[in-house]
């Protein structure tokens, strides 16, 4: 198993028989370098989105009409993708539906958060956020999406027990690195955390130290954009 930043909250994610594109922000993202699109995009299988702010959908329907290939999410969004933009492919479920994904089981959780796209007429809400437990190759990676600490992370932890957590922890829109380490010491028991939605810009956390030294025994990897995390 392959987990790749594309910097932000944005992850390639190759699993069992899927190559799964999480979040992905290409265009104008600060962190990822523009002439590496392809390499980023190279054999997708399937677009997985948390919830439908630019900084997670922005690259989501160009990249599913390039490469022929479905947006994976709640059926507000990925509904609108398809009546609205054009999308041909989706798979809609919603919280505690669980879809097979080239061999890959993924269940949708509950995140606290907010979603909408941006129209000349405003934002336009896209159903509820969303956080995933994805299943294979032995490991189960739980993503948390734009989040604070919930209650429910002791349910998904009961129901799922994932190994590795891919953790929003930047602050301001999310939680910080304080919170997030909370969330990871009460609920989880994590072997692997891997800290997003931070360094993007000046209002997030710019070093995941703070969340390392909060947790003793857990392999913090602080990503770096294109280098493929081999699990």
């Amino acid at each position: 198993m392959k987990i790749t930043w594309l910097g932000h909250a944005g992850f390639r994610i190759e699993i069992e028989g899927a190559v799964i594109l999480l979040d992905p922000w290409l265009s104008g993202n600060p962190m990822f370098p523009a002439e590496k699109r392809a390499e980023a995009i190279a054999g997708a299988t399937h677009i997985l989105l948390t919830h439908g702010h630019g900084d997670h959908t922005a690259d989501a329907i160009g990249i599913a009409a390039e490469l022929s290939i479905p947006v994976v999410g709640v059926p507000e969004l990925v509904g609108w993708m398809k009546a609205a933009k054009g999308v041909e492919k989706g798979i809609d479920f919603n919280k505690g539906g669980t879809v097979d994904l080239g061999g890959a089981a993924v269940t949708m959780v509950m995140a606290t958060h907010s979603s909408s796209v941006s129209t000349e007429a405003g934002p336009l809400y896209m159903g509820t956020e969303s956080g995933y437990m994805i299943a294979g190759e032995g490991h189960v990676i739980y993503v948390s999406g734009d989040t604070d600490v919930m209650a429910d992370m002791q349910i998904f932890a009961e129901l799922h027990a994932p190994d590795i957590g891919i953790l929003s922890c930047g602050g301001h829109y999310t939680m910080d690195m304080k919170r997030a380490a909370y969330a990871a010491k009460k609920f989880f028991d994590f072997k692997t955390v891997i800290p997003c939605h931070y360094r993007t810009f000046p209002l997030l956390a710019q070093s995941a130290a703070p969340l390392a030294e909060a947790l003793p025994g857990v392999e913090v990897i602080e990503p770096e954009v294109l280098k493929a995390i081999t699990l």
